[in-house]
C-alpha cells in the first residue's frame, strides 16, 4: 500500500512539475532553485533519506562526476547540487522519462564514435553558458558494490579550457546506498536499488518502493583543475580512483574521506 501510495504521490507531482519547467524554459526564465527544490521533493516522496558530506564547489565553469548505480541517483544528487544531467541520448526517446528530462535541461549525448564530437561541442557550450554539468563516466550503472572503470572519452569537454581561457573544475563525488528501513543495507540488498544489467524498470521500481526506505550517501571530494593533469585519461583516472575509494569507505560504513 505504501509503495502504491508513493507511486502515484511521485506522477501527480512530477508530471505538472515538469510542465512548468518546460514553460519556464521557453519563457527564457531560470529553472535551476525549482529542479533543485523538485528533486529534494521527490526524493521524499519515494522514501530516499539522504546524507551529504562535503560541498560542491562554487567555481565555474565546472564537472561533477560521480559513480552511477540507480535511477534514484538522480534524485539524490539532483537534490543537492546546482547543475543539470548528462544522459545517454536514448533516454530521450523514453516515454514520460525523455519529456520530463528535456524540460528540467538534461543534456542528451550519444555514444556512438561518430556522434563524439558533437556532444563534446554541446557539453562545451552548456559550461560556457555557466551551467555545472552532472556526468556518470561509468557509461552506465552498476551493482552497487564497486565501481566500473571511467571512460575517459566522456571528459573530452573538460580537456582543454573554455574559449576565454578559464580551466574547468573537476569535482569527483561518490553515492553509495548503506540503510533500508534504517538498517545496513547488506549486500543481498543491494539489487533492489541498483538497476544494472538487462533488470526491467518498472518491475525493479516497484520492488524497490515495496522494499522501503532507502538511505544514499553522496561525499564531495576536493574538487582539481582539468589543467592540472595531462591529457583527459589521467583526469579520468584520478576521479575514478578517488571515487572508488570513497564508495568502499561508505560501504564499509566509514565516512568517505
Amino acid at each position: 500500500m505504501l509503495a502504491a501510495l508513493r507511486l502515484l504521490g511521485f506522477a501527480i507531482f512530477s508530471l505538472p512539475f515538469a510542465l512548468a519547467c518546460h514553460t519556464m524554459r521557453v519563457l527564457g526564465l531560470d529553472v535551476r532553485g525549482a529542479r533543485q527544490k523538485y528533486f529534494r521533493i521527490a526524493s521524499k516522496i519515494v522514501g530516499l533519506h539522504v546524507i551529504v558530506r562535503g560541498t560542491q564547489s562554487t567555481a565555474a565553469p565546472q564537472l561533477i562526476v560521480s559513480n552511477h548505480i540507480s535511477y534514484f541517483d538522480i534524485f539524490a544528487l539532483g537534490g543537492v547540487t546546482n547543475g543539470v544531467f548528462v544522459a545517454k541520448a536514448e533516454i530521450n526517446g523514453w516515454p514520460v522519462f525523455g519529456w520530463m528530462g528535456r524540460s528540467g535541461g538534461t543534456v542528451f549525448v550519444s555514444r556512438r564514435r561518430t556522434a563524439t564530437g558533437k556532444a563534446r561541442n554541446e557539453m562545451r557550450e552548456r559550461l560556457a553558458a555557466g551551467e555545472t554539468l552532472i556526468m556518470f563516466p561509468e557509461a552506465t550503472s552498476n551493482d552497487g558494490n564497486r565501481i566500473k572503470p571511467f571512460k575517459s572519452a566522456l571528459f573530452d569537454a573538460a580537456e582543454k579550457a573554455m574559449p576565454d581561457g578559464q580551466p574547468i573544475t573537476v569535482q569527483p563525488v561518490s553515492i553509495a546506498y548503506t540503510r533500508l528501513n534504517n538498517l545496513p543495507l547488506g549486500i543481498g540488498w543491494r539489487p533492489f536499488f541498483a538497476w544494472y544489467g538487462d533488470m526491467e524498470l518498472m518491475p525493479h521500481v516497484w520492488a524497490a518502493l515495496c522494499a522501503g526506505a532507502v538511505t544514499a550517501e553522496i561525499t564531495f571530494h576536493p574538487p582539481v583543475m582539468s589543467n592540472a593533469f595531462n591529457n583527459r585519461k589521467a583526469l579520468a583516472k584520478h576521479c575514478e580512483t578517488v571515487t572508488g575509494n570513497g564508495v568502499a569507505r561508505l560501504l564499509a560504513g566509514r565516512e568517505a574521506a
